[in-house]
């Protein structure tokens, strides 16, 4: 027998049809609709002098956008009137911003104050995040337990039971149980109605309003039943159903209201209309009632706003609305505590201009979906775990700083600072210690991150030299731990106040989760001399990746 290869067997198996059955529901991919951006204040974060809202991306369609401009009709989508967004501390809610209106600015001139102003901003005020419920207080029981001994325990069951019973009589909504009669069971028997001792001392009372009854039919009662209906309800029962037979006027009538199953007088039965000649047809140039409006799409992006109405209304400002609810007048009267925050303007929400010196800011992250939240920070263990991490980063800062001050030699990143190098003249052998100069770092910052579930722990410093001009030095160093307890630089920026323009400052400003995918971007602000870009930065195994960039505002 000639031997047969085992592709051919499995390629007839594959032929002859498939041997397991597909048996678990394939859901339908969520559509993700984010919109992040960067909000900045100046002054009390409840009660900022001056805010702005700077939109960043906005995901839809699976990729990132840029939300300043996608959909600018004339205001881009992202920065819709009654847009709310999520003020986030590393993925923690700490505050909502709703927006009231958005403004184009074009810068005119690019230096003082008006630097860095130009596209499009959102302006709208800060809200505090809803006080969460209290729960209910434990209330102690009025009816205490009681606890009663063995069978065998003769004594303490008397007595328990004596104190059972004195309680149980006093507890007005306790199930009590009554016993009939051996006289009341046999009437009860022989006529099939309650007898007179039934009723007085029987298991219900016959004044008792909630009792159940049951009733039964007698001999002259059947033919008569059975006539009327062909249940075995009495015929004298309100409650039995009946079926109506239809007359001959009723079927001329019912023929002509189209409800053949109900009689013309139930005021109760189901109508339908018909179109009449008068009733607009279809018309190839306009939209009919029945064809679905925008603001009806399910399907439709929408970001976090007040309520399902606010959005339908945001999508749907062409469109003739019928004659529903009186409070969906957008013109009728209304009576606020205050301001409303959609009729505020830009007296009553000064906006911010250039960029001051104490300057906020803080991920704003709007989504439709109402999503548990992810904290990204990660606690340190103790105050020496904190020292050592922020000595290896100045030792990264160090060292990056050395590089950029003699572009011409070559950084020796390998080796610390406080090396021991080894010199041979041709007189004498000395050993001499050369460490690089050390530059006194001002305004230092250091965070530690976990991007994503089990993810490697990042960390962010940052960093400026005294000066001014050439002299003023900042330096950003972005690293991860390797699990061996060595940190690997993944980001390192370095440029000088002098040379902005030709390499931006990277100034951090948080992590977000820009795709709702629980994993978090590094938010950067890379600022020049008199414009600025947003990029979102992830970094995995030490390896960062430029996911997205804004354009640039002047």
């Amino acid at each position: 027998m000639r031997h047969i290869p085992h592709r051919i067997l499995f390629a007839a198996l594959i032929l002859t049809g498939p041997i397991w059955a597909q048996m678990h529901k394939v859901a339908k991919p969520e559509q993700v609709v984010r919109a992040v951006g960067v909000y900045e204040w100046t002054g009390d974060f409840a009660k900022p002098t001056a805010s702005r809202l700077i939109p960043v991306s906005l995901f839809i369609d699976g990729k990132l956008e840029d939300a300043g401009i996608y959909v600018a009709r004339p205001v881009p989508f992202a920065l819709l009137s009654g847009n709310v967004y999520e003020l986030q501390t590393a993925g923690i809610d700490k505050g909502y911003l709703d927006l009231a209106y958005a403004k184009h600015l074009q810068a005119v001139e690019a230096t003082g104050d008006l630097a860095y102003d130009d596209g499009w901003f959102g302006y709208g005020s800060v809200k505090p995040l809803a006080a969460p419920k209290k729960a209910a207080a434990l209330k102690p029981s009025k009816t205490l337990p009681v606890l009663t001994g063995s069978k065998g325990d003769t004594s303490h069951q008397a007595d328990a039971k004596t104190s059972t019973d004195a309680s149980n009589n006093d507890d007005p909504n306790r199930p009590t149980m009554k016993r009939r009669s051996d006289n009341s069971a046999a009437d009860a028997s022989n006529s099939g109605t309650p007898s007179a001792s039934t009723t007085s001392t029987g298991s219900t009372s016959a004044d008792d309003p909630d009792r159940p009854t049951m009733k039964r039919r007698s001999d002259s009662s059947t033919s008569d039943t059975t006539t009327a209906s062909t249940g075995s309800t009495p015929a004298d029962d309100p409650d039995r159903p009946t079926m109506k037979r239809r007359s001959d006027s009723a079927d001329t009538s019912a023929t002509a209201s189209s409800t053949p199953n109900s009689t013309p007088d139930d005021p109760d039965r189901p109508t339908m209309k018909r179109q009449t000649s008068d009733t607009p047809t279809t018309d190839t140039g306009s939209t009919t009632a029945s064809a679905p409006t925008p603001s009806d799409d399910p399907d439709r992006p929408t970001l976090k706003r007040h309520s399902a109405e606010d959005a339908k209304r945001a999508h749907d400002t062409n469109s003739v609305a019928g004659t529903g609810n009186l409070n969906d007048d957008p013109s009728r009267p209304n009576l606020h505590r205050g301001k409303p925050t959609s009729a505020m303007t830009e007296t009553d929400l000064p906006k911010l201009v250039g960029i001051p010196q104490n300057l906020h800011q803080m991920v704003a992250v709007s989504d439709a979906a109402n999503r548990d939240p992810h904290a990204f920070t990660l606690e340190w263990e103790d105050a020496a775990q904190h020292a050592a991490v922020l000595s290896k980063m100045q030792a990264m800062a160090q060292t990056q700083l050395a590089a950029y001050a003699s572009p011409g030699a070559k950084p020796p990143a390998a080796t610390p600072p406080s090396a021991v190098k080894k010199t041979t003249t041709t007189r004498t052998h000395r050993t001499t210690s050369i460490t690089p100069p050390t530059v006194l770092l001002s305004d230092e910052e250091l965070k530690a991150y976990t991007l994503s579930y089990g993810g490697a722990a990042t960390y962010v410093y940052s960093a400026h030299t005294a000066g001014t001009g050439a002299a003023l030095r900042y330096v950003t160093i972005v690293a991860q731990d390797n699990g061996l307890g060595e940190l690997k630089p993944a980001i390192q920026n370095v440029t000088d106040a002098a040379h902005l323009d030709r390499t931006p400052l990277m100034r951090f400003v948080d992590v977000v989760d820009a795709e709702a995918s629980n994993r978090a971007s590094l938010l950067f602000e890379l600022r020049g001399q008199n414009a600025r870009q947003f990029g979102l930065y992830r970094v995995i195994a030490s390896h960062s990746e430029q996911i997205f960039l804004t354009g640039t505002t002047q």
